[in-house]
């Protein structure tokens, strides 16, 4: 009977002919809290790999079937996982094929356990730290901030100090535009073109109106405004502090 993983666990991979040091890394991983995958031979911890998607790999480069360095770069075309080489060989060329196939760690036997988790805990760390700035990174580009106006591009939401504020999808168009170039005044025209998509013909008092209803929307006062500024004769742009 197989042993179920936890899926709030991170799953590791070890590929090795020799059982003995299979069974010591994978009674060392457990400890640490890690489920584990066990393959002897290279095409079943390839398959194992393509199949379970674990977040790490140990794999030995000398195995049957396959060896570990086709292994790493079949796995590397597939998908992105550390992948942590173990060899007895301590070959400088060896360790350059290795990382030059995609292996983000080398380590050779014999081996400290204690050195080998240290390694493991390392490049799953670097992995959950690209993944939060990444995360990071796209939460910044689905918003805007500009001084106390903060939108959302996803949600179609403007919050002013934390507080949401109900527009419609034109008007959140206009305050999206400013809030693109702060502090830039762009006229009336511009904004005819680009937020409602038709060309300067005349009437300009659609902007004028749809300014005065954010404002009002926003709080924010159109004698002294504090958002949203006209910038005399020439048009809107939004404060920048």
């Amino acid at each position: 009977m197989k042993e179920e993983l936890d899926p709030n666990k991170k799953t590791i991979l070890v590929v090795d002919d020799e059982k003995p040091i299979i069974d010591i890394l994978v009674y060392n991983l457990k400890k640490e809290g890690y489920n584990t995958l066990e393959a002897t031979d290279g095409e079943m911890g390839l398959n194992m790999a393509l199949e379970k998607r674990p977040n790490l790999i140990l794999l030995d480069i000398m195995l049957p079937k396959m060896d570990g360095l086709t292994v790493c770069k079949r796995v590397k075309q597939a998908y992105n996982v550390p992948i942590l080489m173990l060899s007895a060989k301590d070959e400088e060329i060896d360790k350059i094929i290795g990382l030059e196939l995609g292996a983000d760690d080398y380590i050779t036997k014999p081996f400290s356990v204690r050195e080998l988790m240290a390694r493991v805990k390392a490049n799953l760390r670097k992995v959950d730290d690209e993944k939060d700035s990444k995360q990071k990174e796209e939460e910044k580009a689905r918003k805007i901030v500009v001084g106390d106006l903060e939108l959302d591009l996803e949600k179609v939401e403007v919050k002013v100090k934390g507080e949401v504020k109900s527009l419609t999808p034109k008007e959140f168009e206009l305050v999206k535009y400013l809030a693109m170039q702060p502090g830039v005044p762009v006229t009336r025209e511009v904004l005819l073109e680009k937020v409602w998509n038709y060309e300067y013909y005349g009437d300009i008092r659609t902007v004028d109106v749809t300014v005065c209803r954010i404002r009002e929307k926003l709080g924010d006062s159109t004698k002294n405004s504090k958002i949203i500024i006209n910038k005399r004769g020439i048009g809107y742009y939004l404060a920048s502090k």
